[in-house]
């Protein structure tokens, strides 16, 4: 395939595979991260890396952004096409397909990243912060109905 950069990578095939997890607490309220990036909440996710499953990624993402351990991961759904676009700071552009996993089973104290988060809060579903990422805002229209009957 030659020598591509990541970013060369990202730009010549378009589409990135991540994974995210909703994770939700004994009250029913959902963890976001107030992102360093756009300055936005979302669900803890990110980028597949090179022969990771879908679950694996998961679990590694939330772990690095929150210090959560996640566990009995439910495949919640997957999310694709134009609602998924995200253009990075270095002004990469791609399409996610975003594998979104949900749980209410996770172990560990929550703390930021720093890096790539800056806040970690739940929230009630019916109270969201207005400020959210673009391609985390179908996820959690889904996921506020599914709450209305229970997940």
């Amino acid at each position: 395939m030659g020598n591509y950069s990541m970013s060369n990578l990202i730009n010549l095939v378009g589409h990135l595979p991540s994974a995210g997890v909703i994770i939700v607490d004994e009250k029913n309220r959902v963890l976001l991260q107030l992102r360093t990036d756009n300055n936005k909440w979302s669900i803890p996710g990110g980028a597949m890396v090179l022969g990771e499953t879908t679950e694996e990624a998961a679990k590694r993402e939330v772990f690095e952004e929150t210090n959560l351990v996640v566990e009995e991961l439910s495949l919640f759904n997957v999310y694709s096409g134009e609602e998924q676009h995200w253009i990075y700071p270095d002004g990469n552009e791609v399409y996610f397909i975003s594998i979104v996993y949900i749980t209410n089973r996770f172990s560990g104290t929550v703390k930021v990243d720093g890096i790539e988060g800056k806040e970690l809060k739940f929230f009630d579903i019916n109270n969201l912060p207005k400020e959210i990422t673009p391609c985390n805002k179908p996820i959690l229209s889904d996921l506020k109905n599914r709450l209305v009957h229970n997940f």
